[in-house]
């Protein structure tokens, strides 16, 4: 793409919609598959999306991708029209899915900066071929003569050859009808508007002999306005019926309202010049009756159509303001713990001042539960994409599975969003792939044939567990055992080894126990892959299985990455954060509750259970006074049902902490372990929070 025509808003605005549109009919499609034919509001649907993706690519001058989906719009103007019976759906959904992909990839080079200059040739060849078949035509025989095509093109005028593909009418008329058009836009367009009226435009320009529209500069940034004021008037002179003329206009995106109206003075033409002049010097001139208001629009009307263009219940806001919008936040949620805990306070009564930073901290603690809400996404639409990854590999494996999806409605941070999408895919693909059995395997073993893959999402206190079962035949233990004992990674007694603990050698690098290499798995990449992109986002992921029925994957990951409630905790002169979901309790403890065994490990009764204890000042080094049990204080902390006592001189408080990466030369220190992150406490002094899971693994 030249750079002359890049514009950044306009851009943005054509990627963000042709990709929620090309999901949208992603599911359509993988819906519509299964049965042995397209329903009918799924192919107008589809027909929809493809006339909207071609006039915003042609409109944006990406002519590969609007070459492709004219090709597609064709396909289902067909399916839609004439209804054919010699549709093969299957064949059909291969197409198009296609199409879909090679579209993605251009929107991809389109959004990295790089030209979108891929080759729908091929592709646009197959569809011509599919859609000849389904008229009974021979496929060799082209509609449109070449010849004709291009002694069309050249009548073009030279600046619409960029907008649409160019077509020649079979039969000529010297009927001409001149109609006057208004189109309303939604409120909800993005204050595009006059974008959709180029689109509109775009789409039409086929059918007009000779058209004229006001506002008459589009480009013109205040055009947007006028067309959300006044709405968009369009004349045109056709040799088509009123209805043709109807059906078109009202397939515009985002159409509102529209009014069409057969005008019979053929003078029209003639007279818009002069109050084009009129409209231009002032643009907040009502566009007379005989312009612009079809059916006439009296003045109250249009007052109230204004005030609407105030109601707009939804918008879209890009994801760099919300992280910027969060980080604000969080430097204010220190920046109050610094107000209201300021050390030259102590000591002091100052009963007006509490009452003002209690108000603060309400209103602190509201306003980041507001920006936290704002950046919550349901798990819906990860969770659907899913169904085209399980579609592709059963196609290629011949196998029958389907995905069952349960809590989709269940919100994750836009940044967790993002690095777990491609975990779940390795994870289906896994299960698809080494789990599920053959069909006629199943039927062998009294299973039913069509195999099931469960994705579950629910909250879990400050956590989110996210749940992948299979049906299928569940982990080969000896066979893992094998491969471990192969690389070395057994440590210990056999016999004392968990099943649990042997299955979850699979996350290891470089582990797998398929014997030959596919195009899915075998390589001994993929789950390692999984589980560092969920511990990126301070998550963990277990396996389980029950051999011959199942396989079991629990993803655990936080609500939240940027601010946690946090038990600030004292050790010597360090500071520590605890996350206040994993602790159980915190007492002062007595010599009697305190076991120590043979090897010196210290351990804890409680109510009859033994816990064993990590004191902090001995992981890291800190000196302090405090080293009995008795003068210091104990949290129990627990998770992923372990449990574990942490000791230490003293709490200080609970407090909402914003967690801070940890600097790379401290990440880089390998013997530092158990440790999440960072964050500036009230005094301005560094806490260093604690990562209890890590602290589990030891």
């Amino acid at each position: 793409m030249s750079n002359q025509y890049v514009n950044e808003p306009m851009l943005d605005l054509f990627i963000f919609e042709s990709m929620q549109l090309i999901e949208q009919m992603e599911l359509l499609i993988i819906a519509n598959e299964k049965s042995t034919s397209y329903a009918s509001e799924a192919i107008n649907e589809i027909f929809r999306i493809m006339h909207t993706i071609k006039g915003s690519s042609a409109m944006m001058l990406f002519n590969n991708i609007s070459s492709l989906a004219h090709s597609m719009e064709d396909l289902f103007f067909v399916l839609r029209e004439d209804k054919p019976s010699n549709v093969d759906y299957s064949e059909l959904s291969d197409l198009v899915l296609e199409g879909l992909d090679f579209t993605k990839v251009e929107i991809a080079k389109i959004r990295n900066g790089d030209e979108a200059d891929g080759d729908a040739s091929e592709l646009i060849n197959s569809l011509r071929v599919f859609h000849d078949t389904i008229k009974c035509q021979d496929p060799s025989t082209k509609t449109l003569n070449l010849a004709e095509q291009a002694v069309s093109h050249e009548n073009r005028p030279q600046e619409k050859q960029h907008y649409y593909i160019s077509k020649v009418r079979t039969e000529t008329t010297s009927l001409r009808n001149t109609f006057q058009a208004t189109l309303r836009f939604e409120q909800d367009c993005g204050g595009m508007e006059n974008i959709r009226a180029i689109v509109a435009l775009n789409d039409m320009a086929d059918l007009m002999e000779e058209y004229y529209h006001m506002p008459q500069d589009l480009e013109n940034e205040d055009s947007a306005r006028v067309i959300r004021e006044q709405g968009f008037t369009l004349f045109l002179k056709t040799d088509r019926s009123f209805e043709e003329i109807h059906k078109n206009l009202s397939e515009t995106i985002y159409l509102k309202d529209l009014q069409l109206t057969h005008v019979e003075n053929s003078e029209l033409f003639d007279d818009l010049h002069k109050e084009r002049k009129i409209l231009l010097e002032d643009s907040s001139v009502m566009v007379p009756t005989s312009l612009g208001r079809g059916n006439g629009v009296n003045e109250d009307e249009d007052k109230e159509i204004q005030a609407s263009a105030t109601q707009q219940s939804i918008i879209s806001v890009s994801v760099a303001k919300l992280d910027q919008l969060m980080d604000l936040v969080g430097e204010m949620v220190i920046a109050e713990a610094m107000v209201t805990q300021n050390p030259d306070l102590k000591g002091l009564e100052l009963n007006n001042f509490a009452k003002a930073a209690r108000q603060l901290r309400k209103i602190t603690s509201e306003l980041q539960d507001t920006v936290m809400s704002v950046r919550m996404v349901p798990l819906a639409g990860t969770f659907q994409k899913m169904n085209r990854t399980l579609r592709d590999m059963c196609k290629k494996l011949n196998k029958e599975v389907q995905l069952q999806l349960i809590g989709q409605e269940t919100e994750v941070d836009k940044n967790i969003i993002e690095h777990i999408s491609d975990p779940l895919m390795h994870i289906i693909r896994n299960s698809i792939d080494h789990g599920i059995e053959m069909p006629s395997e199943r039927e062998t073993l009294g299973k039913p044939r069509l195999g099931t893959i469960t994705l579950e999402a629910k909250n879990a206190g400050g956590d989110v567990l996210i749940i992948i079962r299979d049906d299928g035949e569940g982990f080969n233990k000896e066979r893992i055992m094998a491969k471990a004992r192969e690389k070395g990674l057994i440590h210990g007694i056999e016999e004392e080894i968990t099943d649990k603990e042997i299955y979850n050698l699979i996350f290891l690098p470089g582990f797998s126990t398929n014997e030959s290499v596919t195009e899915f798995s075998g390589r001994g990449v993929g789950m390692d892959v999984v589980v560092k992109n969920i511990e990126a986002v301070g998550g963990s992921i277990a396996a389980d299985s029950v051999p011959g029925k199942g396989t079991t994957i629990t993803l655990k990951i936080p609500l939240t990455l940027a601010i946690i409630d946090g038990m600030n905790i004292k050790v010597g002169d360090s500071r520590y954060t605890i996350p206040t979901t994993a602790i159980k309790e915190c007492f002062r403890p007595k010599m009697t509750e305190v076991i120590v065994d043979p090897d010196n490990n210290e351990m804890m009764m409680v109510r009859g259970q033994c816990f064993p204890i990590l004191r902090l000042h001995d992981i890291y080094q800190v000196r302090t006074e405090v080293t009995q049990f008795t003068e210091g204080i104990i949290i129990i902390v627990e998770q992923d049902n372990k449990t574990l006592c942490i000791f230490a001189d003293e709490l200080i408080g609970q407090q909402q902490v914003v967690v801070k990466a940890l600097p790379i030369y401290i990440r880089n220190m390998k013997k530092v372990r158990g440790l999440a992150g960072c964050t500036l406490l009230g005094d301005g002094s560094i806490s260093l929070i604690l990562d209890i899971g890590g602290f589990m693994a030891r």
